[in-house]
């Protein structure tokens, strides 16, 4: 199968290749949970001209606190600050009982985050709903553009528990694809309450962006993770999940190495959905250590000796896809990339992590 797709909306999203006579895309540089927050903060501190920030969850934690401030100062000075989280930021199980106006200390927390924002002249917009299920309809896309740079492909959540955890996220110096992310961004606040559009695949110098756009049954990352591992002839999976569908089977069925969460590392809704996951699709994991694992990657080796990365939001399990979850993330061949991904998976994952 070809991995290369129509790409619907192309009015605003276009290939990500360099005009001729302009260098090549610059190598990404990898920067884990903390490096994240810490470049990302600077970045804020030091912006001209926009920030656009797209995140499942987003809170005024100890350690997430001063990005907050950050963006509030960023946004009083002028700067075009433009901020939207998912309502899982502040659904807890109070939340899904009680009617949506009722006080919690969650909602008052992140009315408080977002009022702060708008009152400092920023764009604040909560994603997806507070009733019905917890899982269905939400924005699992974790992106950031400040003026040029972009941070993405990677799993951080913008809270103490997500900065903290055995992740990682991307950063291009590239003003071609920040402005492609920051049209991403607009779009999944226009579709959020809206139909669910198809999920697109952009042309990429190193490969592809994949973008899932929250149509139910409908993943462009799951596929081509599918595509990819189907073709290999080693693969090394990682998730803070057991994967699950014909993805989990096509994995277990050529030499591999896999990596998720132990369900008594997971909190207790987590736990459940990787002990029945476990149990269903017959799968050990070899990661062991303490710290929770939340970095999302697929790296594969081809016949021809050849590797190619996924990296991203997705975890690789099937009920997301059927949820229609929006996600984000990088199909790349480009071996420095890869290199740099590769080592993270083995200082960070497999060495201090390996139950072998």
């Amino acid at each position: 199968m070809a991995l290369v797709e129509p790409i619907p909306s192309a009015r605003t999203l276009t290939a990500l290749e360099p005009e001729p006579g302009h260098a090549a895309l610059a190598t990404p540089t990898l920067l884990p949970a903390l490096d994240y927050l810490a470049d990302l903060i600077d970045r804020v501190h030091h912006a001209h001209q926009r920030v656009r920030l797209t995140t499942l969850t987003l809170s005024e934690g100890f350690l997430t606190g001063a990005l907050v401030d950050a963006l509030v100062e960023a946004a009083r000075r002028g700067v075009d600050v433009c901020v939207q989280a998912d309502t899982f930021t502040y659904r807890d199980s109070a939340a899904a009982l009680l009617p949506s106006r009722t006080p919690t200390r969650g909602r008052i927390a992140a009315q408080t985050l977002a009022w702060r924002i708008r009152a400092a002249g920023g764009t604040f917009t909560w994603l997806g709903h507070e009733r019905g299920s917890l899982f269905k309809g939400r924005t699992h896309t974790k992106l950031t553009v400040v003026d040029d740079a972009v941070y993405a492909f990677g799993g951080v959540n913008l809270d103490d528990r997500g900065v903290t955890n055995v992740d990682f996220m991307l950063r291009f110096d590239d003003a071609a694809l920040a402005e492609a992310l920051a049209t991403v961004h607009e779009d999944i606040r226009s579709v959020n309450t809206s139909r669910r559009p198809e999920s697109i695949a952009v042309p990429h110098l190193h490969g592809e962006v994949l973008i899932d756009r929250g149509g139910a049954g409908d993943s462009i990352i799951y596929r081509r993770a599918l595509e990819l591992v189907e073709q290999a002839e080693e693969v090394t999976l990682v998730s803070q999940y057991c994967p699950t569908g014909e993805l989990g089977r096509a994995v277990k069925a050529r030499p591999h190495r896999m990596f998720f969460n132990r369900p008594g590392q997971a909190s207790l809704l987590n736990k459940a959905l990787i002990a029945t996951s476990m149990l269903a699709t017959r799968t050990s994991t070899s990661y062991a250590h303490p710290d929770y694992l939340h970095a999302k990657v697929i790296l594969a080796r081809m016949p021809d000796g050849t590797r190619t990365a996924i990296t991203g939001s997705h975890n690789f399990v099937w009920r997301g896809v059927e949820y229609g979850t929006r996600e984000i993330a990088l199909l790349t061949h480009h071996e420095e990339s890869v290199d740099a991904i590769e080592r993270f998976v083995d200082s960070e994952v497999h060495r201090r992590g390996s139950a072998t």
